[in-house]
């Protein structure tokens, strides 16, 4: 049996990659290729009850709802990973399906380590130990601008958001910075897509990547 794809989709709070990773999956079934859609953290049972933990926080000396110190939230998210890898994106791909998956190890690079000062090495180290440096085939890196990006999560989050997302402009913008140098760092490995247009001009830039990589397409 051919081995399937892993495509992973990465970039800051409201770039949509939810949206697009349903447009793809729903692209590539038309080509008759089983696909898993899911994302991280989560995507099994164990990674969805650490993506609780991760998101809504812990309980401060207060009794507060509070975030995570970096260390120990780069340590949950590699947790979250190694289940899911081993409990669903490994046996998918085992089994010849494509993975769309919405965030991937380079979330944890730019998040805990550009954002939050983790160094690099340390969050690959934690990555080979808990999911044995497993890569996608592709990452899609979605980039919008910060004000469309504002925009867009007022839109989103009438409701509040999480720990993460609301944590400020400086913090997303290390962010952002951290993705785009990963991606230069990269090229081989990632598909740079101007996602300020709307979510079907976005996708058809994303299957234009795709299609640019013959031998990724092969099912």
């Amino acid at each position: 049996m051919t081995q399937g794809r892993f495509i992973a989709l990465e970039g800051g709070e409201g770039a949509g990659k939810s949206t697009q990773a349903r447009l793809l999956a729903e692209a590539l079934r038309t080509r008759g290729l089983e696909v898993v859609v899911t994302r991280e953290p989560g995507g099994t049972g164990g990674a969805e009850a650490i993506r609780s933990l991760l998101l809504e926080g812990c309980a401060g000396a207060d009794g507060e709802k509070v975030g995570w110190m970096p260390r120990a939230e780069a340590l949950l998210f590699a947790a979250a990973r190694s289940d899911h890898v081993e409990r669903l994106i490994r046996p998918a791909l085992a089994r010849g399906a494509w993975v769309v998956c919405d965030r991937f190890l380079d979330s944890s690079r730019a998040y805990q380590g550009g954002g939050g000062g983790l160094s690099d090495a340390d969050i690959r180290t934690l990555h080979a130990i808990g999911s044995e440096g497993l890569l996608p085939d592709l990452t899609v890196l979605v980039e919008v601008a910060p004000e469309e990006a504002a925009r867009r999560l007022a839109l989103r989050d009438v409701d509040g958001t999480d720990l993460i997302g609301s944590r400020d402009a400086a913090y997303h913008a290390r962010v952002a910075t951290a993705f785009a140098r990963f991606a230069e760092e990269a090229p081989e490995r990632f598909a740079r897509i101007d996602g300020n247009a709307g979510p079907e001009e976005t996708h058809a830039r994303i299957m234009a990547a795709l299609d640019d990589l013959p031998s990724r397409m092969e099912p």
